[in-house]
């Protein structure tokens, strides 16, 4: 059964989706750490996703699809390809009270924006929840097929 592919296609997602979530998690619970193992304060992180099939583009699996070759051009689902940390430069807040304050009094905070990490977390929310919804609909699909053969 081809269709059966859309569980690994959303499956896929989900893992994904789920990996990002526990990013962003991980960025807003580090959000005030000045002081990391490598030196200086927390580096926000963000995922990178791929598609899983490198190979193919989405015009050439359509153009498979209109042409009839659809076999050809299965799509794979989405794959994540590395967790990089974001360049932008750190914030700066005068506390000269603080431990890991510079001569001047000033410490470096993290890069890490809690309005950005919120809009983030429920963008990753919402696309999990439609990977799920679209994972329970295949789901329930082949359950209707296989009742049919009754």
């Amino acid at each position: 059964m081809a269709f059966l592919s859309s569980l690994d296609i959303s499956g896929s997602g989900l893992t994904a989706s789920r990996l990002r979530m526990d990013v962003i998690a991980e960025n807003l619970s580090n959000a005030e750490t000045t002081r990391t193992s490598e030196g200086g304060p927390y580096r926000r992180k963000m995922v990178v996703y791929e598609c899983a099939d490198t190979a193919q583009t989405f015009r050439n699996m359509l153009e498979a699809q209109v042409n009839g070759n659809g076999d050809a051009a299965v799509p794979q689902g989405v794959k994540v390809t590395g967790i990089v940390e974001d360049q932008t430069p750190f914030n700066v807040e005068y506390d000269p009270t603080n431990p890991d304050a510079n001569a001047q009094g000033y410490v470096e905070k993290p890069n890490v924006d809690l309005i950005q990490e919120t809009t983030d977390m429920m963008a990753a929310s919402r696309a999990y929840n439609a990977n799920l919804t679209a994972f329970d609909a295949v789901k329930n699909m082949a359950t209707k097929a296989l009742e049919l053969g009754k």
